[in-house]
């Protein structure tokens, strides 16, 4: 099927040199859309761009520069999204500088999922590995998609351990998506491309220029509800992410460590400055007030292997009504499935009615 004309003009649109997306932004609300904004003539864009950028949009669609794009379109699994589709992420709408146009790779049903981001040192340490990975996979497990940046070290133990739940992860990068930065992480690429999705708002063949990661981090925290540190030295640009967040009216949440560890240095800054400090992955649901919402199959069945269970069932002792208050599921479903988590050592009875999880 030949690619929809207006998304030819959306992507020659956001290719266009020297427009930038402030520009191109301008122009929509002007003309309403990028098929009028190119039938427009030179002497009615001019009040909005450069000349040199008008010019270039009277000469019309650069078919030469959008066909790179549009042959990557036919390989199964890749999409365009435009500013104007249902499956833009809508959470972008609220941030100030939205990309006209989004380049992924993977599941476009992710895209509008309630998110958390958790990002981190490129230089993690062994404990910083596995607090990411395990928070990623309770908050996955309890619906959340969770979003990073898929860089070395805290990125990409959060990818891993998200793809273990049911919420996925979205990796958003710096490059083009012809590219895959850093090349050690390609095997979590092809991973994500094919559970979970990675989106870029660069054209195909943009380079990992350090200019990038500040813009993709905006992205990263936009997406998300909230946004999870779990280990930073006081120049981490994980700090950016998190500053970009809270200007973005989002919630900050930083995991503590050793005073003596440069890596927990930025986390503690971000607690001291108002950050939330997270201990556990219910601490983060809780102030979210996320409540995990079971599909038809998940209510009719329930899973003696549900690890969400026990992210909403947290580490302090819980009673059967918190946990139906948190889970949304019945009396008579939560005790079988609290039944079998107990036969099975994961969870253990206490007196008066309560239940606390056995880690």
């Amino acid at each position: 099927m030949p690619p929809d004309p207006a998304l030819k003009a959306w992507l020659a649109l956001s290719l266009i040199h020297g427009l930038g997306g402030e520009g191109a932004r301008r122009l929509l609300k002007q003309f309403a859309s990028p098929e009028a904004v190119f039938a427009a003539s030179p002497a009615s864009l001019k009040p909005f761009v450069k000349a040199e950028v008008a010019g270039t949009i009277a000469r019309g669609i650069d078919h030469e520069a959008i066909a790179p794009a549009l042959a990557w379109l036919e390989t199964e699994g890749n999409h365009l999204v435009t500013l104007a589709d249902e499956d833009y992420p809508q959470a972008l709408l609220n941030i100030t500088d939205p990309p006209i146009l989004l380049y992924v790779k993977g599941r476009l049903d992710l895209l509008n999922r309630t998110s958390v981001a958790i990002v981190g040192s490129r230089n993690a340490t062994p404990q910083g590995i596995v607090n990411a990975e395990d928070f990623a996979c309770a908050l996955s497990h309890a619906g959340l998609c969770i979003i990073s940046g898929m860089a070395l070290g805290i990125d990409a133990a959060a990818h891993r351990g998200a793809l273990r739940g049911q919420g996925s992860s979205i990796a958003v990068v710096g490059t083009g998506l012809d590219k895959v930065y850093p090349a050690a992480n390609r095997d979590l690429a092809y991973t994500l491309a094919g559970e979970g999705a990675l989106l870029s708002e660069f054209p195909l063949g943009t380079p990992p220029l350090g200019t990038n990661f500040p813009r993709r981090n905006r992205l990263i925290s936009g997406m998300s509800i909230g946004t999870l540190v779990v280990e930073a030295s006081l120049q981490s640009g994980s700090l950016i992410t998190a500053r970009q967040a809270l200007e973005q009216g989002r919630d900050v949440f930083a995991i503590p460590g050793s005073i003596h560890s440069p890596q927990s240095r930025g986390c503690h800054a971000l607690i001291k400055q108002g950050a939330k400090l997270a201990e556990t992955a219910q601490d983060i649901l809780e102030e979210l007030t996320v409540q995990l919402k079971p599909t038809a199959s998940e209510a009719e069945k329930p899973d003696t292997k549900n690890t969400g269970l026990l992210a909403l069932a947290g580490f302090d002792p819980v009673s059967i009504d918190q946990l139906c208050q948190r889970s949304g599921l019945t009396v008579s479903q939560l005790s079988a499935m609290l039944l079998a988590l107990e036969l099975e050592g994961r969870i253990a009875a206490l007196p008066g009615g309560l239940f606390q999880r056995i880690h």
